[in-house]
């Protein structure tokens, strides 16, 4: 986030200080849950010496799940559309992994937005909307949260914790949040095993 905001000495104060740690205690490989942080260590670090295998947490879930480690037993079945996260899609160009997990889910329904994939909306966080204060009619987040309601959705499904924050605040912003859950990959998982 410092980087993409413009602190570029604090992110590489930050990142080297990181890098120090992992290579003290010998790290290969890094699971992480969140996309920004999967781009910054596996495209990033390598900048200052820090190279290692990092999977993101819907990959390691998707391949538990194909190989029955990690078995469905029941979903209530449920409209879900997924939000891609910049990070993880267009910044990475992994697409496929959320969506067959949710593809696994006994009885849920994907349905698509109509900018999904690379031609997803942002929900503002990637850009550092979540830190700054936007004009009340031009929200990012908000714009994304009204795309994502034409699905007619029950569970608006992410696999990122800054899109979790910032399409909370848009589905309480559009008084939906009763009626529309938002849950990370993970937790869908989880109530499903």
């Amino acid at each position: 986030t410092a980087r993409r905001l413009g602190n570029e000495y604090l992110y590489q104060s930050m990142a080297q200080m990181v890098i120090e740690t992992f290579n003290q205690y010998s790290v290969k490989k890094i699971i992480v849950n969140c996309p920004h942080c999967f781009n910054t260590i596996k495209n990033e670090f390598p900048q200052f010496g820090g190279k290692y295998e990092v999977v993101h947490a819907a990959d390691l879930l998707n391949q538990l799940i194909s190989s029955g480690k990690i078995p469905m037993k029941e979903y209530v079945g449920k409209r879900i559309t997924y939000h891609d996260s910049c990070y993880y899609g267009r910044y990475n160009d992994i697409y496929e992994s959320p969506r067959e997990i949710l593809g696994k889910l006994p009885g849920a329904k994907l349905q698509e937005m109509t900018r999904s994939r690379n031609t997803a909306m942002c929900c503002g966080a990637g850009g550092g909307w979540m830190w700054m204060e936007e004009p009340r009619d031009q929200r990012v987040n908000q714009l994304r949260v009204a795309q994502a309601l034409e699905t007619n959705p029950d569970v608006v499904a992410v696999s990122c914790p800054f899109c979790t924050t910032m399409l909370i605040d848009g589905l309480k912003a559009k008084g939906v949040d009763e009626k529309v859950e938002l849950l990370n990959i993970v937790e869908l998982v989880e109530r499903a095993s």
